[in-house]
């Protein structure tokens, strides 16, 4: 099993009271604490004592087109730093903080988190990095690299829970998973497509080699034309000839996203996606809940 699939309980306090503001989580059995700050809301963050302590930082923005992008940075002094990026950069609108409970993190430490963090981003693929040179990787004695991948595991799975996955690997779907459907091949065969997908519980991982129209239909509202276009640049996305190809796994948040990525317009991706068997994604989850055994009640013996 993944380590960051391990039962774990996690604490997230909001320190102003507000769901939608600043947000602090932690791993209640680690050492490492993780802000999630709106830009507008820097200016608390700025006020805590975390903010003038060594970190690493993600920060977060989504363009026109809903495509969000990364940067990854650390820092002697988090807060002065960030307070940069307000003037230095305009994509973000929310930056991750992680810092250490005992404030024991030197800049050797978040100097390997950072490029190493760089370097799992980059292979997981979510969202494009708008960093322009790799972090270097510099000299990090081996005890000391075991305990900065200590702490990027739980930076990972704490980022990930504030909705940010960064880091996480995309997990294909194996027997082991909770859902039998979960191990189902799907296969999507329409007028100039034939793609296959694994389902996850983020979406659906379309595979490399499927392919879609190259031209999106006249009355492709514009969120999929735009979806199309940033895939293409992304370099997820080639056209060959009449064919959209895929030159890589993705993941796509629905399987009617997908669908209307790889048709060039709307469609109903979980009638379209099929088994092996031509079962629809809904035919197999009603087929997976009816044979789901309700628990026994637990009978009141008292009178």
């Amino acid at each position: 099993m993944h380590a960051s699939l391990r039962p774990q309980t996690i604490q997230i306090f909001l320190p102003h009271g507000d769901p939608s503001g600043i947000r602090m989580a932690e791993i209640t059995t680690r050492t490492v604490r993780v802000f999630d700050v709106p830009r507008s809301l820097l200016s608390g963050f700025l006020s805590m004592p975390e903010a003038a302590q060594v970190g690493l930082y993600f920060l977060f923005g989504s363009d026109a087109e809903d495509s969000t992008s990364c940067y990854i940075g650390q820092s002697g002094n988090v807060g002065s730093r960030l307070k940069q990026h307000v003037a230095g950069k305009e994509f973000w609108d929310r930056a991750i903080v992680a810092v250490s409970l005992t404030n024991t993190w030197t800049d050797t430490h978040v100097g390997y988190m950072e490029w190493e963090s760089i370097s799992r981003a980059a292979k997981s693929g979510r969202y494009p990095l708008m960093n322009g040179n790799a972090a270097s990787n510099r000299y990090t004695p081996a005890p000391l690299e075991a305990d900065c991948n200590e702490y990027l595991e739980t930076i990972s799975v704490l980022i990930a829970t504030l909705g940010y996955p960064a880091l996480e690997p995309i997990h294909k779907a194996t027997a082991e998973s909770p859902s039998s459907m979960a191990v189902d091949r799907l296969y999507f065969q329409q007028a100039g497509c034939q793609a296959q997908a694994d389902p996850t519980s983020e979406g659906l991982i379309v595979l490399s080699g499927s392919y879609g129209n190259a031209s999106a239909r006249p009355s492709a509202i514009q969120s999929i034309v735009r979806s199309r276009q940033s895939l293409i640049d992304r370099g997820i996305i080639q056209i060959r000839g009449s064919k959209f190809a895929l030159t890589q796994d993705h993941l796509f948040a629905s399987p009617s996203q997908a669908a209307a990525v790889l048709v060039g317009g709307s469609m109903n991706g979980r009638e379209a996606w099929k088994n092996a068997a031509g079962m629809s994604i809904n035919e197999i989850e009603a087929s997976t809940v009816d044979q789901v055994q309700a628990p026994t009640r637990l009978l009141d013996n008292t009178d």
